[in-house]
């Protein structure tokens, strides 16, 4: 009897994770990407075809959790500095998409026949794209931390701040329409804020002294569950207090993002985001309901190609308002112009309230998967359409399990020439390049070279970063620099770091961090030169290798200074000649003498 439980127990998880295992990769093969294979499987394993999952719903609310960890390590990246430098695109642009989309969607509702009210809960509910769909695809084309990336998260972000008074609105209405009034709770506000304001104070005085004490205990499953009691319980705190689990997660992500045990919770919760989102698209896709959709395909089918429609219209005129060009507009609408998961929530209250039926929950709820399920094909053929897109991966190979003594990331101008030193002494190097076009043309003067992201942690470890004697850092943008630097500092502390700095601020910054090695990436080069200039008027090779040694001195000692003081500390140790006088007021003064 036991046994039978037990199968039929695991006979079903068997299933769902066979439809992923196989649904997953045939989907990536064929260039539709990782979220259509989850809904795919997720349908054919649902109510409305193999039926092995009956209640998708009870699925879908542990799922949800995914979301949350995904809004976690979002917030993780997100300092606070960085995040009140993003306030013109959450509250200009995510506001100004917002409410427009809320309009134009209302008014389509309206023209295809619904009342106002059911217009304006499908309208909304569309309105808020999808988190997971949007920022899944992100990360698998790495453009998290592009500017156009940045954006799209402060989007979302406002997306999910608008859920809250849409439900407020909702819930008014319901209570207008039954004659019971309606108006906004104090204490509800009062709670939410106090909740929030918990949050930032357990962030900003409690969080590190609470994982300092975990690290204590020198048990990784211990350091595991706290990062998993932090987020949960964050997102169970915003959640009690009416708000959404998402922002409780991502504020909590945020208040943890200085923190010195950052990495460390990142990698702990990794694993258990990547297994729930999986799980999350697999639930929405049993959700779809092919009986509704076959018995009311006009409606479901009318709606759904009116609301992507006038949705884009929306998104790509606030895209160039905000100063994005044609293409990028373009690239915006393929990505946001589908409903997401709390649209489902919304929906939801609406029929709780009275406000819209279960077949109207049904029909709206059907639009919004297949919206989801779209967002993929409809990226694709921008993909082709704009054509300069993401760069084609095709006869580039991935970094997997690479082995060699240095690994050196970047191979653009400066990485090429670093690379000769030590591939002239037979060194063992691996190098990765997170650009396909540049790996092609190296591929042609015999360079073998990996496509890699290095300011992600797996991409890093692939390359051999735990087994590498030395870590160069050769990419051209700071902050990509940075990241790296941050990441081979905490996870693979055993392995020498070099990096090129890109001005004289990256290089105390980057001292600051404990590399090993830094060098502007201009700063030999102008020395040469000056040293030249110096040969050409008449100096000897001896003389000038003194002063070229002087000054190296001096600005390592500046950079010393600087790197305790300030960028003006240290400035005793320039070498600061008179300006060179005009000529006519050398002749004036010899004249008058």
């Amino acid at each position: 009897m036991a046994e039978a439980g037990i199968v039929e127990a695991i006979g079903p998880v068997v299933v769902l994770l066979g439809s992923a295992v196989v649904a997953v990769p045939l989907f990536r093969r064929l260039g539709l990407g990782s979220v259509l294979g989850y809904f795919t499987g997720g349908l054919l394993v649902g109510p409305s075809v193999l039926s092995v999952f009956t209640e998708p719903s009870t699925i879908l609310h542990v799922s949800e959790l995914g979301v949350v960890m995904f809004l976690f390590l979002i917030g993780l990246e997100m300092r606070p500095q960085k995040l009140w430098a993003l306030r013109r695109e959450i509250f200009g642009l995510g506001l100004a998409q917002v409410a427009s989309c809320i309009a134009l969607l209302t008014g389509v509702g309206i023209l295809a026949g619904l009342s106002p009210v059911h217009a304006f809960i499908a309208g909304s509910g569309f309105v808020l794209s999808s988190t997971a769909v949007v920022i899944s695809v992100l990360r698998e084309r790495g453009e998290v931390a592009s500017a156009q990336g940045q954006q799209a998260v402060s989007i979302l972000l406002l997306e999910d701040l608008a859920i809250v008074p849409l439900l407020a609105v909702v819930t008014f209405i319901a209570a207008a329409q039954s004659g019971n009034g309606g108006g906004v709770d104090p204490v509800a506000v009062a709670v939410a804020l106090g909740a929030v304001a918990l949050v930032i104070a357990a962030g900003r005085w409690l969080l590190d002294p609470f994982f300092a004490v975990l690290a204590r205990s020198r048990t990784t499953e211990v350091l595991t569950a706290g990062a998993l009691l932090v987020v949960l319980g964050s997102a169970l705190l915003m959640e009690v207090a009416g708000l959404s689990m998402a922002m409780g997660a991502f504020l909590a992500g945020v208040m943890l993002s200085g923190s010195g045990y950052r990495h460390q919770i990142e990698t702990d919760v990794e694993p258990f985001k990547g297994l729930l989102m999986g799980l999350f698209f697999l639930a929405v896709g049993m959700s779809l309901d092919l009986a509704v959709v076959a018995s009311q395909w006009r409606l479901v089918l009318g709606l759904l190609a009116a609301f992507v429609a006038a949705k884009a219209l929306g998104i790509y005129v606030i895209a160039r308002a905000f100063g994005s060009n044609g293409p990028q507009a373009l690239r915006r609408v393929a990505l946001f112009a589908q409903g997401g998961e709390f649209a489902f929530v919304l929906y939801a209250a609406a029929q709780s309230g009275g406000l819209v039926t279960a077949a109207d929950n049904a029909v709206f709820s059907s639009v919004v998967i297949l919206s989801m399920a779209m967002t993929p094909l409809i990226l694709l053929a921008a993909d082709r359409w704009l054509g300069d897109g993401a760069a084609s991966l095709e006869g580039v190979e991935a970094a997997e399990d690479l082995r060699g003594r240095v690994l050196l990331i970047g191979f653009g101008r400066f990485g090429q020439i670093a690379s000769q030193l030590l591939l002239a002494q037979g060194v063992e190097v691996a190098l990765i390049d997170n650009d396909p076009d540049r790996i092609r043309e190296a591929e042609k003067f015999g360079f073998k070279v990996y496509y890699g992201d290095g300011t992600r942690l797996d991409v890093l470890r692939r390359s051999g970063a735990d087994t590498a004697d030395v870590v160069m850092v050769c990419v051209d943008q700071r902050t990509a620099a940075d990241r790296i630097v941050e990441l081979v500092k905490a996870h693979f502390p055993a392995a020498r770091l070099l990096a090129r700095a890109y001005d004289r601020g990256h290089a105390i910054r980057l001292r600051q961090a404990g590399v090993d090695y830094q060098i502007r990436e201009t700063f030999e080069s102008a020395l040469v030169l000056g040293g030249a200039g110096l040969r050409a008027l008449g100096m000897t090779a001896l003389d000038v290798d003194e002063v070229t040694e002087d000054i190296r001195r001096r600005d390592c000692e500046r950079l010393d200074a600087q790197s305790q003081g300030g960028l003006l500390a240290g400035a005793d140790r320039l070498l600061v000649a008179p300006r060179p006088e005009p000529l006519i007021a050398r002749k004036g003064r010899t004249e008058a003498g």
